[in-house]
């Protein structure tokens, strides 16, 4: 009989800031900041979040979704192993 793992699924809050000299990731009281350096036009912030994201975590780019907020700074985002 072959074990089975569960794997956790993480959301989390994430406040963008776009156009940043330096990309960074933080958390700050149960709120991640996010900080990037593309601009807030044509989808290039939230690419670079996920992208951020992904190597924060150490997972691959499809594994991180954002689940809402995606024209707003306030976003929730999945994180899958």
């Amino acid at each position: 009989m072959a074990a089975r793992v569960l794997a956790l699924v993480t959301i989390i809050q994430v406040k963008v800031k776009p156009n940043a000299r330096v990309s960074s990731l933080r958390e700050q009281g149960g709120t991640w900041i996010a900080q990037v350096k593309a601009p807030p036009v044509d989808g290039k912030a939230n690419a670079a979040l996920v992208e951020l994201i992904a190597e924060h975590f150490g997972v691959s780019k499809s594994k991180v979704t954002i689940k809402s907020g995606l024209s707003g700074r306030l976003k929730r985002v999945q994180v899958a192993p």
